[in-house]
Order: C-alpha cells, then sequence, then structure tokens
C-alpha cells in the first residue's frame, strides 16, 4: 500500500533535513514572534533557511525568520526552529505540523514550543513568561491521523518541571496556565476574552496546539512556554498590534534566552 502524500512530504523534509547536516539532536525547540534571538546563544551555529529545505514552508508573519540553527549548547546538540506557519497562512494542519513530525523521523526526544500570548490574568506583568500546562484547541482541527490515539493532555508533568527548576535557578518568573489556541488572523474581541476566561484560559494566541498534539501522538515529550506580550482585548484599552508583540518580546529577551539556556539543554536528557 502505498503511503498518504503527507506521510511521504514528512520523509522528504526530514531526508532534505539530514542531507543539509540538520540531524544528530535529541532535543528541538520551536520559536514563536519575535523569540528568534535566542538561536544566537547556539555555539558553532548551521544555519539552513526554510526555503533550501524541500517540503518546508515558509511564514509570511513578521518575526518569523524563516531559519534552522543547529548548534551546541550546555553539552547537547539543540536545534532551534526560528519561526513557524500558522493555519491562519493558509496552511493545512499537516503542513503546519510538518517539521514536528520530521524531528520525529530524525530521533529527536524532547520538542519545546514558544509562542507570543495575550493575557487574561489582569494580576500578571506585561511582559511575563507562563508555562502552558494544557489547552484549549478552539482551532477547528486536529493535527492527528485515524491510526493515533491522543492521550489527553500533550504536555509532559515532567519536562514542566524541568523548566520551573530551570527558571527558579535563573531567577525569572515563570507562570503556569492554560493557553486557548484560536484560527487567527484577526485578534479576539472583548467579548471571546470573556468567554475564554469562563473557559478558564490564561493566555491566548494563534499556534502551538497542533504542534504540542503532534509532539505527543508521536512520543516525543512536549513542553510549551508563552510570552505573554499584551493584554488581551477588554483588558487593555490600548489596540492589539503585532508590533507591540515584537516590542514585548525584545524587552523580556534576556529573561527568556536565560530560561532556555538553562533548561533546554536538560530536556534533552528527560
Amino acid at each position: 500500500m502505498s503511503q498518504a502524500p503527507e506521510v511521504l512530504a514528512e520523509q522528504v523534509l526530514a531526508d532534505s533535513m539530514a542531507a543539509a547536516g540538520l540531524k544528530d539532536f535529541s532535543v528541538a525547540a520551536v520559536l514563536g514572534s519575535g523569540l528568534g534571538a535566542f538561536a544566537d546563544r547556539l555555539r558553532d551555529p548551521l544555519v539552513v533557511p526554510f526555503e533550501e529545505l524541500k517540503g518546508m514552508a515558509t511564514s509570511t508573519v513578521p518575526g518569523h525568520s524563516g531559519r534552522f540553527v543547529l548548534g551546541e549548547l550546555g553539552g547537547e546538540r539543540v536545534l532551534v526552529q526560528q519561526g513557524r506557519v500558522h493555519l491562519y497562512e493558509g496552511h493545512s494542519v499537516h503542513v503546519v505540523t510538518r517539521a514536528v513530525r520530521a524531528f520525529d523521523v530524525l530521533g529527536c526526544k524532547s520538542l519545546l514550543l514558544t509562542n507570543a500570548a495575550g493575557g487574561l490574568k489582569r494580576e500578571w506583568p506585561v511582559p511575563s513568561l507562563m508555562r502552558i500546562t494544557d489547552h484549549l484547541n478552539l482551532q477547528g482541527v486536529a493535527p492527528l491521523r485515524p491510526s493515533e490515539v491522543g492521550r489527553g493532555t500533550p504536555y509532559s508533568v515532567e519536562l514542566g518541571a524541568i523548566l520551573d527548576d530551570a527558571a527558579k535557578e535563573c531567577g525569572v518568573p515563570l507562570e503556569r496556565g492554560v493557553y486557548a489556541g484560536l484560527m487567527g488572523p484577526s485578534y479576539e474581541t472583548a467579548a471571546e476574552i470573556r468567554m475564554l476566561d469562563q473557559m478558564g484560559a490564561q493566555a491566548v494566541g494563534m499556534s502551538t496546539v497542533a504542534e504540542a498534539l503532534t509532539g505527543d501522538a508521536v512520543g516525543m515529550g512536549v513542553a510549551a512556554i508563552s510570552l505573554i506580550s499584551n493584554p488581551a482585548a477588554g483588558i487593555s484599552s490600548v489596540p492589539l498590534n503585532h508590533e507591540e508583540v515584537q516590542e514585548a518580546a525584545n524587552a523580556y529577551a534576556d529573561h527568556f534566552a536565560g530560561l532556555l539556556e538553562l533548561g533546554l539543554p536538560r530536556l534533552a536528557n528527560e
């Protein structure tokens, strides 16, 4: 029986990554809007733009550089994905999660997802960091195949504890909460934010949930962090915009990078 087109596409991407030297790593991190500068902390980096790889879609969103960077961090080989593609850009859920599946083909064991998100907790400072403990998938699609079984919450308790410990060691406050993933690209209305608050969300964004579900389904340990870059609609009187997201990421870049520099290599050994 021939393989499904999406299965062939992820194998093609994995083969293309390996041919470009992007292999032999046990932990990968996907960096969201404005967070790509962390890749500069990798030693002896190998940089490969998305467009040089077969099967890897490129993003049209500012703050998503569109590169893979493989390097050494804390004695571990770490792959960093600078930027991602989104459902709201017109991509299917298979395309959005293709890189995660390619990581699995290449032997990756742990996956750290990051994003910029709007915050629903008025008492949290902006910007701040939140470890995702669970999510609400409100994007209307699921990435799993008929042969795959969702196991509930995809976020690893063990990997989460590692990040909590790393945050304490480097003195970076790390909140915990539920992330609501919506389709986008429009920001939520104040009424929608009130609904999400009643549903138990502490942060809202337009990515991550499909990648997390996929990583868990293929057997990787998954952890995720949101940069709370702005108050959600109805909490702040200032209109939301993407420039605000990037400014917040820049303002909190050292805190974010310090946490990942300490915590990411430890995820490789779990």
